[in-house]
Order: C-alpha cells, then structure tokens, then sequence
C-alpha cells in the first residue's frame, strides 16, 4: 500500500472550476485560489435563499484511541460512496492546524484512498484563514496593552484581563509567559499566557458566524476582561473590531476542494473538540445545505466532544439540525477499551502487535459498552444512529459479528462495515445505503439537552451524568466565582461548551471505556462572549498543547524538486 501522501502526489485532480459547477455554483461564485482550491462567495447563499436545505449527516466515533478509529477517512468515504450512487453529495470539514500536523497525529485530510486534495497544501498554509484569525485575535491583544501603556482611559485591571495570545503550533512553553519586560517603553509587565490559535474565542466566532454583518458585530461584543471597578471591556471598548473584522473578511468565505474521486469537500473552520466547538464552519454547512442534497460533515473526536457540541453549541446558535449520526468504531480500538491491551502515544505497534492481531470476541465485546455509551448519546438529542465498522485486514470475523449484534442491542438504527482506506468510495457503498435507508425511515427529531434559561451549575451537571456518566460534579472556588459572576452579568444564558479530555468520557485519560461513579472535577470556568458560549475547564485540561518526545516535523522535508516529503 502506498503511502498517503503518494497517494496524494499520483492522483490526477479536476480544475476547480469543474467541481465548483458539479456542485451548482456559477462561475461569479467563486475566487480560485490556484487551479485547485477556491473561495466560496456567500452571495450564494442569496441566490439559493429559498431552496430548501438538504440532509445533514454529522461522522463521529468511539472514545478515541492512539490506534486511531478513521473518522475523517469514514466520512470522506461516504461522501465518495455517495457521489458513487449517483447522489447529489458536498463534504464539509475543518482545515488542519499545525500543532496536529506537526505534533503527533498529523495532517487533517484523511487517509488512503479516502482523502481530500490538494493534501499538502490544505496540511500546511492553505488560502491563509488560520494565520488571518491568529493576527486578528493578536492585534486585540496589542490593543490591550497599549492601551494601558498609553494613559488606560477605559481603566482596564491588568489583573483582570482574560484575552490571551495565540500561536498555531503545539508550544508548552508559552502556556504561561510575562510580558512588557525592559522598561516602560516596552509596556505594563504582566502574566497571560498563549493558547494554540484554533482552540480561541476568535477562531470559534470565525466558525459560528453566519454572516460577514455577523462576524462584525461577534467580534465587537468580545469581552478581553474587566475594570477596576467590575466592569466588562469589549473589542468594540478599544476600537479594535473593525479591523479584526477587515483581517478576517476573506476568511470566512469556505474553502471548496475535491476528494479523490473528484466530488465537492468544502473546507473551512477549524476548532478542537477537546478544548473548542469541534466543527467546522456554520457557513461551510450553509453553503453545502443548499447546494446538495446529502452534507456529510466531521465532528471531533468521540460524541461526548464534537458531536454533543454540535448540537448544544453549533446548531442551538446557528439554527441548524442534524439528520443523522454515523458513529465510527474499530475493532482494534473496542479491545483496547475492553482491556485486551495498553496503548499509549508514540508506543511502538509492534509492542502490541500479536494482542491487537489475536481473535479476542471478548474483548470486543467487553469495549462494545464504549460504544453503545456513544449510540445512547445520540439518542438522548434524538437524533438516528448509524455505526461504521472501520474495517482492517486483520479483523476476525467472530468480532465483527459481536460489534454488529451490539450496536443493535444498544439501539443503533444501521450497521455497515466500511473498507473505504483501502478502497475509496467503492469500500463504502455500503455504509452509504445503509445512511440513506435510515434518513428515509428514521426522520430525525434533533433535541437540544438543556433549555437557555437553566442555571449555569445545573447546565454543567446535566453534561456531566448525561454525557460523562460521571455521579455528580464539583466546582472549585474559582470556578464557584465564575458562575456567580457570569449570572449576574447575564451570561447564564450561554450554552456550555466543555474543555476536557478526548481520550476518555471523563476528565481522566487514563480512564478508558465507561467510567462511572465519579466525581466531575470543574476547575475554572471561562466566557466566550463573541462566540456565544461558556467553556468550563475540566481537570488538568490544557488550551495549548505541547510536542511529543518524537514530533511528526521530524520526518517533513522537502526533495531536491521542491516537493514536501513526510506529511501523513
């Protein structure tokens, strides 16, 4: 099998152009950037303002493993499989940042014969949408600080200010800096920190606004901290928006590409689902609804993370809903979770190799309550579930049929082995009819968990024993202040957005398949206020991650042809 990105380099891509009118958009439509890449005019949205909006079909998965669980190749796959079928079909998906390409896990395009092009460019700077939001988010912060070296009229607390500054690379070290050291020139010396540029509030409201007017008046109503005598200060506060908004102008229009099998995949937006909203852009989703009759869109990571935050988050603020949930399992990763193995980044695979290999029905089925956990989850918003057994040459056929026999047992509406890494679209022809039979049987009766009008404290509890399985929660001071705080500013109306681990249901990592009978540690609570959301920090979560003993750079070179060699 060839690599990913030989893959990438031998495969023969359409102009732009071409795919743009596969999709229905006219040629005014849209701004090529090169011969394979375009911006997506929201004018478009104009034009097809009473066409009615197609299906929107959200790929998540299991508890995420090391292993990897192929949510990205499953939902390029499907997308394939179903542009195969003859179906009017657009992929939408969230650009890669940096800090993943160039840490652990790599690039954000897919894998195989399931992948989305042009693969380097969209891995590496892309039409620059990620460095215009991290300028945007860095210029409020300059403003910040000049500001108090230049007289501080608005009377801004230095010990007060929340906005942080941002780098989209994976940098420990910047997690917790001073800055205005070296005299009073240099400004009011004081600690902030960097957080990594996706994970931020100005990258969140790149990927909630629903309009450029929209845009504009989200980043006006950023709160960057208080006065001393309590008070908020906005964006709008230091006359800082409107430039933000100008950097930011080109880049929430959507990104159209194309798979391998040339159908349309609209990339834009980019935010974890860890420690952000986890979904690529409202606008991507908009311009897809119209245009298609099937969206397949990614959520992050597990359905405790991106998923729930598409619903309760993404769609509570934007007005969209989803149709149907594909929820990607592995075989290999159910063991790990039934205990069959240990498995942890940057081990060796062939360090577990004969355990994850070995015939173990057990074990799957003991990892199987992880993700029966993940259909429960989809039915508590209402919405369908379809599970997608992500298929490798060395599953047996006894765990397969387990897998199959318990997404049933745990309500899944469909079941379909998918192989499309090896094999593209054809690999997922049945995944894809199995998705078009539930959307037409199963119409979807999407749920929000908890109403506007909850508490702040009963908001993160209902998250913590619906989605964590977790007893009951506790907030530190800190965050007991915060919540105090935000209501009596009427930020209690805010829906939640948790900051915790990916690698688990709960806050701990360590704890893998269906932790229960915990305690929900809530350590501080944060207010996105342009965005529209609050985020509670659950244990010893991190906004900036950092580098690995080993990062994935160390094998991205370029040949003596210029081409860039070692992504993945």
């Amino acid at each position: 099998m060839l690599s990913d990105l030989e893959i990438a380099y031998r495969a023969e891509m359409k102009p732009i152009v071409e795919i743009a009118r596969l999709l229905g958009l006219q040629d005014e439509e849209i701004e090529p950037y090169g011969k394979y890449i375009a911006k997506i005019s929201l004018s478009v949205l104009e034009r097809l303002a009473d066409r009615p909006n197609g299906k929107l079909i959200s790929v998540t998965a299991i508890t995420p493993t090391p292993l990897g669980e192929g949510k990205t190749v499953t939902a390029l796959g499907l997308g394939m499989a179903l542009h195969r079928l003859g179906k009017r079909v657009c992929n939408t998906m969230r650009e890669a940042s940096k800090g993943p390409t160039f840490g652990i896990k790599g690039g954000a395009t897919g894998g195989g014969y399931a992948q989305v092009m042009p693969m380097v460019e969209i891995n590496l700077m892309f039409t620059g949408d990620i460095p215009a939001v991290e300028a945007a988010h860095n210029l409020l912060a300059a403003a910040i600080d000049a500001h108090i070296l230049h007289g501080n009229k608005l009377g801004i607390d230095p010990l007060e200010i929340t906005w942080t500054r941002c780098v989209d690379l994976n940098d420990r070290a910047l997690r917790q800096v001073v800055v205005g050291l070296g005299g009073r020139a240099n400004g009011y010396p004081r600690q902030t920190s960097y957080d990594i540029t996706v994970a931020t509030e100005t990258a969140a409201i790149h990927s909630l606004a629903t309009s450029l007017k929209d845009l504009r008046e989200r980043l006006g109503r950023i709160v960057i901290g208080f006065t001393y005598d309590g008070k908020p200060v906005t964006a709008e506060d230091l006359k800082v928006a409107g430039a933000m908004a100008a950097l930011m102008k080109d880049s929430i229009k959507p990104n159209l590409c194309q798979s391998l099998e040339h159908h349309p995949v609209i990339v834009h937006g980019f935010p974890f689902a860890n420690v952000a909203h986890g979904n690529n852009s409202v606008l991507a989703d908009m311009v897809a609804l119209k245009l298609a009759d099937y969206v397949v869109t990614e959520s992050g990571f597990g359905a405790d993370c991106g998923f729930e935050k598409l619903v309760n988050v993404k769609c509570r603020l934007s007005g969209l809903k989803v149709d149907l949930a594909v929820i990607v399992a592995s075989v290999r990763a159910l063991k790990l979770h039934g205990g069959a193995f240990e498995f942890r980044p940057g081990q060796s695979y062939e360090s577990i190799k004969e355990l994850v290999e070995r015939e173990n029905p057990e074990a799957v089925e003991r990892g199987c309550d992880n993700l029966a956990w993940h259909i429960g989850i989809a039915r508590k918003l209402g919405i369908p579930a379809v599970v997608a057994l992500n298929k490798f040459t060395t599953d047996h056929d006894s765990e397969i049929e387990v897998v199959r026999r318990k997404a049933f047992e745990a309500g899944a509406d469909g079941f379909a082995v998918s192989e499309c890494w090896a094999k593209g679209g054809e690999g997922a022809i049945e995944l894809a009819k199995e998705v078009i039979r539930v959307l037409d049987e199963k119409p979807a009766q999407m749920r929000f968990l908890y109403p506007d009008d909850l508490p702040i404290e009963e908001k993160i509890r209902i998250l913590a024993r619906e989605i964590y399985n977790a007893e009951d929660v506790e907030f530190a001071p800190l965050a007991r202040r915060k919540i105090e705080l935000y209501t009596k500013l009427g930020w209690d109306r805010f829906p939640i957005n948790m900051a915790k681990t990916h690698l688990s249901i709960s806050h701990n990592p360590e704890w893998k398949n269906v932790p229960s009978g915990y305690i929900f540690p809530v350590r501080d609570i944060r207010a996105s206020v342009g965005a529209g959301f609050l985020y509670p920090l659950a244990g010893e979560m991190q906004t900036m991650p950092g580098l690995p003993s080993r990062p994935a750079f160390v094998d991205v070179d370029i040949d003596e042809e210029g081409k860039v060699v070692g992504l993945f």
